[in-house]
């Protein structure tokens, strides 16, 4: 690859993952900043699991809009406050171009908001802020791509599944053709960000595997870009918005995940009729075919085809 084509990919992906901040309602944006969050280069570490995650901790609250103090709240607001990212390329993302936050995520968010009624507000924060603000009463819901698990059940509420996702691998075009599965690992390298269980999966699905850190995931996709790497571990939503700044080179094949990583909306523990909404919001979204827009939309072209994961219920 030639030094410009490099450097000229480089900007594109500086420029697309660059953290933004940005008011949108319901029906576009407003100019009224909201607080950005310090930024921060290196991953911040799980927390050590206090329970087993098990089917039954998909269940959330039955569907409903019979609302109650959280939903009143909100719409004498008029505005739902939302946690979102601003650098995961396809679900929450800005756009250089237009100036918006965009994604799948982003789209969620929005239908939630236009179905209260009410202005839609996004908040950019980081992974490691997303409970903390909920508990604090600073934002109202999280959109940014969370996993459901029963350590943060003991801490704040979910709803249902929205999106299934699941540790995958990125790989170059040429690798990527005839790859199977863990066992075409052996001997490529593979970037994780630092003091993730990522590389340790990849570990222990491949032991010859050559496994690379970065900082974080755009440090994997320079490493990567700059041929250091043969391929990025990470969520399949993640490793999506990765493929789609280098759409001559990487790719995501169809493979079987490493782990399961089922994504749902949070919210204060509490706020359970807010939970309830969010719920009824998803199962229109569902039956009315605007998740699977949505998805074709952002997600597809680079993972393939995908329906909406099955709710459960019965908390």
């Amino acid at each position: 690859m030639s030094r410009d084509l490099r450097s000229a990919r480089r900007s594109v992906a500086t420029a697309v993952l660059a953290a933004a901040l940005l008011v949108l309602s319901a029906c576009g944006y407003d100019a009224t900043p909201l607080p950005e969050p310090e930024a921060s280069s290196e991953p911040s570490p799980a927390a050590p699991a206090s329970c087993t995650t098990t089917a039954a901790d998909l269940r959330s609250y039955a569907p409903s809009r019979e609302g109650g103090d959280a939903v009143d709240r909100i719409r004498k607001a008029g505005v739902l406050r939302v946690g979102v990212s601003a650098d995961t390329l396809l679900m929450g993302a800005r756009n250089p171009e237009t100036n918006r936050i965009e994604g799948f995520d982003i789209d969620i968010a929005q239908r939630i908001a236009k179905e209260l009624g009410v202005s839609l507000q996004v908040r950019v924060i980081n992974a490691a802020e997303r409970i903390e603000l909920l508990e604090s009463g600073a934002i109202d819901i999280v959109a940014r791509n969370m996993t459901i698990n029963c350590a943060r059940w003991e801490q704040i509420a979910f709803s249902a599944e929205y999106y299934h996702a699941g540790q995958k691998v990125l790989l170059r075009k040429d690798l990527a053709k005839g790859y199977r599965g863990p066992q075409d690992l052996a001997e490529v390298k593979v970037c994780a960000p630092t003091g993730t269980t990522s590389i340790d999966n990849i570990r222990k699905a491949q032991p010859a595997a050559v496994a690379v850190t970065a900082a974080n995931h755009t440090g994997c996709m320079v490493k990567f870009q700059q041929g250091e790497v043969d391929a990025i571990t990470g969520d399949d939503t993640v490793l999506a918005g990765l493929a789609a700044q280098d759409e001559l080179y990487a790719r995501v094949p169809q493979q079987e995940a490493f782990t399961p990583e089922p994504y749902g909306i949070g919210a204060k523990a509490e706020n359970v009729d807010l939970v309830r909404f969010v719920n009824d919001v998803l199962e229109e979204m569902r039956r009315d075919g605007s998740w699977q827009v949505s998805y074709d939309k952002w997600l597809r072209p680079y993972l393939g085809a995908a329906t909406p994961p099955a709710p459960a219920y019965g908390r």
